[in-house]
C-alpha cells in the first residue's frame, strides 16, 4: 500500500475487477435503467426483469476492456459521438505547442463537471498525446459505483468532505504531493479546475488557496515560484457558446441572492453531468496557454497570471456578445470590435437563437443567466484595460 492508494486512479491491473463490480452493482444498473427508461421507476418489478438484459449488454460492451487505455478509448469514441450530435463544432488552439516528452498540470476555468476535463482529454487524444489524470471532489463520489467509474477513468480524489482543520490540512498536503509525484516523478499530466466548484456566474477566477495547496509539497528551502514552475502549470481556457446547465446555475444563484441555502437532491450532480453531455452546446473552443515559467513570489501574483491567460484566451461566442448587449451596453465601437470576431455571423439569427435558449429559463432566473453569459465579455474587456494600463 502507498500513501496515495485512497485517492489515486485505478491502474491497469485493477480494471477487470472494477468492470466486474460495475456490471454486478444493482444500484448502478437501476440508475442506468431509470435514466434510459424512466417509466421503469414506476414499475419496480420490471427492473428485476430488465436488469439481467442490461447486465449482459454491458458485459458484451466491456468484453475488450482490460486496461485504463481501453476504457478511455470507449469513452473518447462515445464523447466524439455525443459532441457530433450536440454541438456545432469544437476547436482547439495552442495544443501544438505542447512537448510530448513533458508532463503538465493543466489548470482550466470550470463550467461543466464532466465535460471540461473530457474535452481536454479529447484534444490530447486527437493530437496523439497522453491523457490527463483528473481531479474530482469526493462530493461526487458518494456511491461506490460513482467512485469506480471516475477512478477507472483516471480520476484522483480531492477530499472536500473532511471536517477537522487538521484532517483538511493533511488531505491537502497529500493531494499536493500526489500531483507533484504524478507530474514530476511519473511524468503523467494532471488536470485541475482553477477554483472549487463551477463558475456559475461566468466570472472565472483562480483561487489563491488552490495555488497555495500546490506548493505544500515543495522541497525544503524551495521557493513558492520554483515549486510551481517544477510542475509545468499551463492555464487552459474552455469556452461554450451555450451552457445546458445555465438555468440550473441561475436557480442556485437566485437562491443565494435570497439568502436561502440551496440543497441538491440525491442525483442532481449526476443529472447535471448527463445534461451537460447530451444537451445542445453550440460551438466549443479550448485554448492551451503557455507554461508558467516566471517564478512568482506568491499565490496572488500567480493567480493574476493564470487569470490573464484564461480570460484573454476565452473565445467570445455570439451568445456572450448578445447577452452583453442585452445588459444595456450600447458602446458602438466596442460592439463593432466584438462582432468583428465573427464576420460571417448572421447576427439576427444568432440573437433569435440566444433568446430562444434563455426563454426556456424561468423568468425569475433569466436575468441571472443572461448576466452569466455576458460575464466573459466583461472579463476580457477588463483584462484588456488592465494590460493597456500596465
Amino acid at each position: 500500500m502507498t500513501e496515495f492508494d485512497d485517492i489515486r486512479p485505478y491502474n491497469d491491473a485493477e480494471v477487470p475487477a472494477v468492470i466486474a463490480r460495475l456490471v454486478a452493482d444493482p444500484e448502478f444498473l437501476n440508475l442506468l435503467l431509470s435514466r434510459k427508461l424512466p417509466t421503469l421507476s414506476k414499475l419496480p418489478f420490471l427492473k428485476l426483469i430488465a436488469r439481467p438484459f442490461l447486465r449482459n449488454s454491458l458485459r458484451k460492451l466491456a468484453a475488450d476492456v482490460r486496461t485504463v487505455e481501453d476504457f478511455q478509448a470507449h469513452m473518447s469514441a462515445a464523447l466524439k459521438n455525443v459532441l457530433d450530435r450536440t454541438t456545432d463544432g469544437y476547436t482547439f488552439s495552442g495544443i501544438k505547442n505542447l512537448d510530448a516528452s513533458k508532463a503538465y498540470l493543466f489548470m482550466s476555468n470550470h463550467r461543466d463537471i464532466a465535460l471540461d476535463p473530457a474535452i481536454i482529454n479529447l484534444a490530447l487524444i486527437l493530437e496523439k498525446l497522453n491523457t490527463v489524470r483528473i481531479a474530482i471532489g469526493d462530493n461526487l463520489l458518494r456511491k461506490p459505483y460513482a467512485s469506480d467509474l471516475m477512478r477507472v477513468n483516471r480520476s484522483f480524489i480531492v477530499k472536500r468532505s473532511v471536517k477537522s482543520r487538521r484532517d483538511k490540512l493533511e488531505a491537502l498536503k497529500t493531494l499536493s504531493r500526489y500531483i507533484r509525484h504524478s507530474v514530476v516523478s511519473e511524468k503523467v499530466s494532471c488536470w485541475i479546475a482553477q477554483a472549487e466548484g463551477r463558475a456559475k456566474n461566468g466570472r472565472d477566477r483562480t483561487e489563491t488557496a488552490l495555488l497555495k495547496m500546490l506548493a505544500l509539497s515543495r522541497a525544503q528551502g524551495q521557493t513558492f515560484g520554483a515549486a510551481i514552475t517544477e510542475i509545468n502549470l499551463i492555464p487552459v481556457a474552455i469556452s461554450y457558446e451555450y451552457d445546458p446547465c445555465a438555468g440550473d446555475k441561475a436557480r442556485e444563484l437566485h437562491a443565494a441572492e435570497q439568502g436561502l441555502t440551496y440543497i441538491k437532491n440525491e442525483f442532481e450532480d449526476l443529472d447535471t453531468i448527463v445534461k451537460g453531455l447530451v444537451e445542445y452546446k453550440g460551438r466549443m473552443h479550448v485554448h492551451f496557454g503557455e507554461p508558467v515559467t516566471t517564478e512568482f513570489d506568491n499565490a496572488d501574483q500567480l493567480a493574476a497570471e493564470v487569470d490573464r491567460q484564461i480570460l484573454s484566451h476565452y473565445r467570445l461566442f455570439p451568445s456572450h456578445i448578445i447577452a452583453w448587449q442585452m445588459q444595456g451596453n450600447k458602446d458602438k465601437t466596442v460592439l463593432a470590435t466584438l462582432k468583428q470576431q465573427w464576420p460571417n455571423e448572421n447576427w439576427l439569427e444568432a440573437e433569435t437563437r440566444f433568446q430562444s435558449q434563455v426563454a426556456t429559463i424561468p423568468s425569475i432566473h433569466r436575468q441571472i443567466a443572461i448576466d452569466a453569459y455576458a460575464a466573459p465579455v466583461d472579463n476580457q474587456l477588463a483584462q484588456q484595460t488592465q494590460s493597456q494600463e500596465s
